[in-house]
C-alpha cells in the first residue's frame, strides 16, 4: 500500500490549511474552523448494474 492520501478541503469550512492530528491514522485538523475529524475507509462499491448509476447495490 501506498503512502496515506490527505484530504484537500476540510469537509465542514472548506478550508485547505489541513494538519494531521494526533489521534492517530484518519485524523485530521482545519486550522480555519478548529474542527477535527477522522477519515475510515470503509470499502469498495459493488459494480453499478447497467440500470443503476448510483453505484449502490439495490435490493
Amino acid at each position: 500500500m501506498s503512502e496515506r492520501a490527505a484530504p484537500f478541503h476540510c469537509p465542514y469550512c472548506g478550508d485547505e490549511d489541513l494538519r494531521p492530528n494526533e489521534q492517530g491514522h484518519g485524523a485530521w485538523e482545519c486550522a480555519a474552523c478548529s474542527r477535527a475529524f477522522q477519515l475510515k475507509f470503509l470499502g469498495l462499491l459493488a459494480p453499478a448494474t447497467s440500470d443503476d448509476t448510483t453505484g449502490r447495490e439495490t435490493t
